[in-house]
């Protein structure tokens, strides 16, 4: 199968601005760089994307995967970025069925800088099925860790959303956004190319395999697009949302928030992580009445 062709249109993640402090000193700090980039597919606009602009081609590609307007990799010709203008221009090879329609609706979700979906939300939630799959209580420490010790914008600047792919303990991907549906579709689009790469390691991997690991919280947008990946672990260091927490029920799919240190909650699936109680970090403090 060919894949589609993509240019290669990272932009600077940060840009210094001049602050002044409370005692009146003034210094230079960096901030996320974030910027427009509107997306057309086949000369149609579609919809404006705020981004940091880390791997804009994979972004596009994962949110037409996710919106579900492109059942196949295969379906896509090209995908070309340019700051100079801010677009991104996708080239399918028989375009998209009923776009007009199935953009006549339109949910704004919870996520940071607005996401949105497209069409009814649970429309297609029946049709996943994810696979059967385990992580021990020494592997999401193994994750929780290797978040820890990643380098990242959030450390230098601040004010994003960061997220990673995980195969085991190994970390396949770690992207950043100003908001963690861009990181997700990014890893989203990354992961599809990966799949059909004869070349890649990834090339027909089993999906039971893969952790998706999230700073922010589990919404229903997020829960669905793990799921939509085959993912069947989920781990944030934050907590779920109960629309998050319906669908994981509903899906089977373990999600596991407020995961910092050795201290975590399964929420959903427990069936799907093994404990291992005696690796588990003092108990908090209680104040005495």
């Amino acid at each position: 199968m060919a894949l589609p062709e993509l240019t290669s249109a990272r932009a600077p993640l940060t840009r210094e601005i001049e602050t002044v402090n409370e005692r009146g000193e003034r210094a230079r700090i960096p901030i996320p760089a974030e910027r427009p980039l509107t997306l057309y597919v086949d000369k149609r606009e579609l919809v404006t994307l705020m981004t940091l602009g880390a791997h804009p081609e994979w972004l596009v590609l994962g949110y037409l995967r996710n919106q579900r307007f492109v059942p196949a990799l295969a379906d896509i010709r090209s995908v070309t970025v340019d700051w100079d203008v801010g677009a991104a221009a996708v080239k399918t090879r028989a375009g998209i069925a009923r776009l007009k329609e199935r953009t006549a609706r339109r949910v704004v979700t919870t996520g940071c800088g607005q996401g949105s979906v497209f069409g009814g939300l649970m429309d297609e939630i029946e049709s996943i099925a994810l696979p059967e799959a385990a992580m021990t209580q020494a592997q999401l420490y193994g994750i929780v860790n290797a978040i820890r010790l990643q380098e990242s914008t959030y450390k230098s600047a601040g004010s994003v959303h960061g997220c990673a792919l995980f195969r085991g303990e190994q970390m396949l991907l770690f992207v950043e956004d100003v908001g963690r549906h861009n990181a997700i579709d990014t890893i989203a689009g990354w992961l599809w190319l990966q799949q059909h790469d004869p070349a890649s390691p990834l090339a027909g991997a089993d999906p039971a395999s893969f952790v998706f690991y999230t700073t922010g919280r589990l919404t229903s947008e997020m829960v669905i697009k793990s799921a939509q990946m085959g993912v069947p672990i989920v781990i944030s260091r934050s907590g779920i949302t109960q629309m998050g927490h319906e669908i994981a029920e509903r899906l089977g799919l373990c999600a596991i928030g407020r995961a910092t240190n050795k201290h975590f909650l399964c929420y959903t699936a427990a069936q799907r992580l093994v404990l291992q109680p005696e690796l588990a970090g003092p108990a908090p403090l209680r104040a005495v009445a």
